[in-house]
C-alpha cells in the first residue's frame, strides 16, 4: 500500500453511505459499481471487507439512477473568483481571510474540491502578508470550509517582462540568487518545502539569471517548478526540466508559438515519455483555439491538467471592475478583457465544468478521459495521487455527482448534481 494513503478499511462507527447504481470513474473508464465512504473518517473504504470482514452494513445507501460518480476536482491555478482576488492586498487581514473563505465556499457549486489559491505577480510585501492565509488546509478536515486548500501557486514575479501578459511589469525581478532570491520575495517561512508547504508551486520563466538553480533548489525540497511566461528557447526549457521543473503553466499562452526549427516550450511534449512534462490547459474558448487543445491533449494525454485561471470576476454580473494592480477589467460572459488595452487577455471568468465540457467536445475525449484532467492528473502532479482524484479505498471522500447529456446538435455536456467534501455533502443542484 502506498504510505501516504492512511489506512481505510477499519471504522469504528456503523454510520456508513453506499452509493448504489452508478457509473464509477476507475482509470481511464466508468465501471457499473457501489461506493462506500464513512463520514467518521471522510475516506473510501474497501466495500467488500467492510460488510463481509468487519460485518457492517451502510446506514444509508445513495441510488444514483445511473449517474457518474468522479472524484472531486483539483484546480491547480485559480486567481480569485466571486469579487476577491488572491493578490489583494487587504487593509484589513480580515477582509483576506473573508475572501478566502468565500471562494473556497463558492468553487464546490462547481465540482472543485482541492485547489491552489494562485497569486499572480506582485511585490514581495504582498506575499509575505497575504500568503499565511494560503497554506494548506487538510489538517482541519472541515467539510464545511468549502474546497480544501493544498498550498499557494505564485506566478511570478519571476517571469519574463516580454511574455508578463496582464502582470505589471513594475514588479517583476530576475532570480539571480537562486533560491535566495525566492525566499527573499515569499518568505523563507513560506517555502517550507513538501505537500505542507504554503507555497506548493512556483511559475517561472527558466532563461532569466539564476532561474536554473532556483528550479533545482525547489525540487529538491519538495516544491513544483512550473515554466511559463517565458520566452525560452526548447534547448533552455530541457534544461529546466534537467534541473527539476515537472510542468508548464497554461501550455500556449505568454509563451513564444511553437516554430518548426524552435519547438519552444511544447516542444516538451515531443520529448520521451518518461521526461514529459504535465502542462495545464485553459480549455474556455477564449484563451486557446480548440484545435490547439486537441494537438496538446494527444501529443501527451497523461500531462493534460485542466485550469480555469479564473479572475475575481468569475461569478460576478458583467460590467467593469478594478483589478489589484490599479487596471481595469471588463466582464462579458466568460470573456474577461483589460479595459484601454486592445483587447488583451485577463484570465478567464470559466468554470471548471465549463472547461471539462468544452475539452471533452473539442478532443473527441471520453467521459473518464476528460474527468481524469481534471482530477487525478492534477493530484499526480502534486504528488498526492492516492489520496486525492481517485475513488480508491483510503482516498479521501471528496466527490462529484454528474449527470449526462447531449443535445440537438451533438454537444456532450456533464451537469454537476452533487458535490462532497470528506463524506459530506456540501451542494445539490436545484
Amino acid at each position: 500500500m502506498d504510505p501516504r494513503i492512511p489506512e481505510a478499511a477499519s471504522v469504528t462507527s456503523s454510520k456508513l453511505i453506499k452509493f448504489t447504481n452508478c457509473r464509477l470513474l476507475r482509470g481511464d473508464s466508468l465501471v457499473k459499481a457501489d461506493l462506500w465512504i464513512s463520514p467518521e473518517t471522510g475516506r473510501v473504504l474497501h466495500g467488500q471487507d467492510v460488510f463481509y470482514s468487519q460485518k457492517l452494513g451502510p446506514s444509508k445507501v445513495i441510488d444514483l439512477g445511473g449517474k457518474i460518480l468522479a472524484p472531486g476536482f483539483v484546480e491547480t491555478q485559480v486567481n480569485g473568483g466571486f469579487g476577491f482576488d488572491f493578490s489583494n492586498e487587504c487593509d484589513n487581514l480580515s477582509d483576506y481571510a473573508k475572501g478566502v473563505n468565500k471562494i473556497r465556499k463558492g468553487l464546490v457549486q462547481f465540482g472543485v474540491t482541492s485547489f491552489l489559491p494562485t497569486i499572480t505577480s506582485q511585490k514581495t510585501t504582498l506575499y509575505k502578508k497575504v500568503l499565511p492565509f494560503l497554506k494548506p488546509s487538510s489538517s482541519i478536515r472541515s467539510a464545511s470550509q468549502g474546497a480544501e486548500i493544498l498550498g499557494a501557486h505564485c506566478e511570478g514575479p519571476f517571469i519574463n517582462p516580454c511574455r508578463n501578459g496582464i502582470h505589471p511589469k513594475s514588479v517583476l525581478v530576475k532570480p539571480e540568487d537562486g533560491f535566495a532570491s525566492l525566499a527573499e520575495c515569499y518568505g523563507a517561512d513560506n517555502l517550507q518545502g513538501g505537500s505542507n508547504s504554503t507555497v506548493r508551486l512556483v511559475t517561472i520563466a527558466p532563461e532569466l539569471p539564476g532561474a536554473i538553480d532556483a528550479i533545482a533548489d525547489l525540487d529538491a525540497r519538495g516544491i513544483i517548478a512550473s515554466i511559463g511566461h517565458s520566452t525560452t528557447t526548447y534547448e533552455h526549457a530541457i534544461s529546466a526540466l534537467s534541473a527539476g521543473a515537472s510542468t508548464i503553466t497554461h501550455l500556449f499562452n505568454a509563451m513564444e508559438p511553437l516554430h518548426h526549427r524552435n519547438p519552444g516550450i511544447f516542444g516538451l511534449l515531443g520529448v520521451p515519455s518518461s521526461n514529459k512534462p504535465f502542462f495545464g490547459l485553459i480549455a474556455d474558448g477564449i484563451h486557446l483555439h480548440a484545435t490547439c487543445i486537441n494537438l496538446a491533449w494527444h501529443a501527451h494525454r497523461e500531462g493534460c491538467i485542466l485550469v480555469t485561471d479564473a479572475m475575481f470576476a468569475a461569478g460576478l454580473p458583467d460590467g467593469v471592475y478594478d483589478w489589484t494592480n490599479g487596471d481595469r477589467i471588463e466582464k462579458k460572459g466568460q470573456v474577461l478583457h483589460l479595459v484601454d488595452s486592445d483587447g488583451k487577455i485577463a484570465g478567464s471568468a470559466s468554470t471548471m465544468i465549463e472547461c471539462i465540457n468544452n475539452f471533452r467536445n473539442w478532443t473527441g475525449a471520453s467521459i473518464a478521459e476528460s474527468l481524469t484532467a481534471a482530477s487525478r492528473t492534477p493530484a499526480r502532479m502534486l504528488g498526492i495521487d492516492g489520496v486525492k482524484g481517485v475513488l480508491e479505498p483510503g482516498a479521501d471522500a471528496d466527490l462529484v455527482v454528474l449527470d449526462d447529456s447531449e443535445d440537438a446538435e451533438g454537444w456532450k455536456s456533464l451537469k454537476i448534481e452533487q458535490v462532497w467534501k470528506f463524506g459530506e455533502m456540501v451542494f445539490k443542484a436545484d
